[in-house]
């Protein structure tokens, strides 16, 4: 005998597993759905466990019935309910930035009454995909996210897309994806940032600038065009060899071991740009290991202006990174989207260069 319990997991199941077929585009607009016949033998339920399924699908717009044909895939606007729900999709929930980011979104969602649905992707595109699934899948008024390792091609618009045909605004923070350049974004200046950095090392009289840079976001790549800019203003000639890049799955060992190799090869280098806050205070503990001090033999620079970068006896020289302006920038924004008014598409955030003790003079 069939417990009530076991038929309401039963609909839920029919019902998750259509709206995945519709949102994964295996069923596409037009499309007929099996029949109700077939839903119950393959998930071996009642004809109104079916049903019920199927109105819910249909009251939340993602099917119609034709009397008499069947039911098909809608090709409307998802019949839409405000829920007071705001998605945020964040690549790490543990990193030093992102609770100010957070903080700042909720500061401005609170006061006018919604709240977060928090969601992190550990900068996995599979993890982002499953996301965002699960918010179109959910009653959600609109959505914050960081796109995760932002430098490599979407392969995954058509959610982004889907989102758009439900007519629920989004904003991406702190890095964008090519293909969408046209969407709201809220981002800080990062060629700016490492053009701000590399130029005051020079100023220093600093020659051997080694620039350590994340490979596969857009902070990444844009600190590294401002780093070049730099040194090829102050007439020095970019080198290749002189930038150590690395990605999200390698950031733990790589870049150490690679300066630390260069090190005791005998490579000349008197100053370092980091990719952040984070890594510049691993490779102080790296060099440190070896004998070199900081900044007596080599300076360093960070990026975001983060606690660590003032929690040792080194006062690292860095980028303000204001992680709860962002924050509430963008949460204001998707508050006039969800009004419908419209809003500017690029907020560009000037970054300001903080001078710590992790640099020295370098003598002529």
């Amino acid at each position: 005998m069939r417990t009530k319990e076991g038929a309401v997991l039963k609909y839920h199941q029919i019902e998750e597993d259509l709206k995945d077929l519709i949102l994964r585009e295996e069923i596409r607009p037009g499309d007929k759905l099996p029949s109700e016949n077939k839903l119950v033998i393959k998930y071996n339920v009642s004809r109104q466990t079916v049903r019920k399924a199927l109105a819910n699908l249909e009251k939340d717009g993602y099917i119609y019935a034709v009397h008499g044909s069947g039911t098909f895939c809608s090709d409307g606007v998802k019949m839409k309910k405000e829920s007071k729900d705001i998605a945020v999709v964040m690549t790490y929930l543990s990193d030093y930035i992102f609770p100010k980011v957070i903080n700042g979104i909720d500061s401005v969602l609170s006061c006018n009454d919604y709240s977060i649905v928090l969601k992190h992707t550990n900068n996995s595109r599979a993890r982002e995909v499953q996301c965002l699934e699960e918010i179109l899948q959910k009653n959600i008024d609109g959505v914050i996210i960081e796109p995760s390792k932002s430098n490599m091609f979407c392969r995954h618009k058509n959610l982004y897309d889907k989102l758009d045909e439900y007519g629920v605004p989004y904003i991406f923070i702190q890095g964008e994806y090519s293909i969408m350049e046209d969407k709201v974004h809220v981002l800080l200046d990062d060629e700016r940032g490492g053009y701000l950095l590399t130029k005051y090392l020079i100023e220093l009289g600093h020659k051997e600038i080694l620039g350590v840079f994340k490979s596969d976001d857009t902070q990444g790549q844009n600190r590294h065009k401002g780093y070049v800019k730099a040194l090829l203003e102050a007439g020095i000639p970019y080198n290749p060899e002189n930038v150590i890049w690395f990605y999200t799955e390698d950031r733990a060992v790589h870049p150490y071991n690679h300066i630390q190799s260069m090190i005791k090869n005998g490579k000349k280098i008197d100053a370092i740009v980091a990719y952040n806050d984070q890594l510049a205070m691993h490779i102080i503990k790296a060099l440190r290991e070896m004998g070199v001090k900081v900044p007596e033999d080599i300076s360093i620079t960070g990026y975001d202006n983060s606690q660590m970068a003032t929690s040792t006896g080194v006062r690292l020289t860095t980028i303000v990174h204001p992680q709860e302006e962002l924050g509430r920038m963008a949460a204001e924004l998707l508050m006039k989207m969800i009004k419908g008014e419209e809003v500017q598409k690029r907020v560009i955030i000037e970054p300001e260069l903080i001078v710590g003790n992790s640099c020295k003079k370098r003598e002529e």
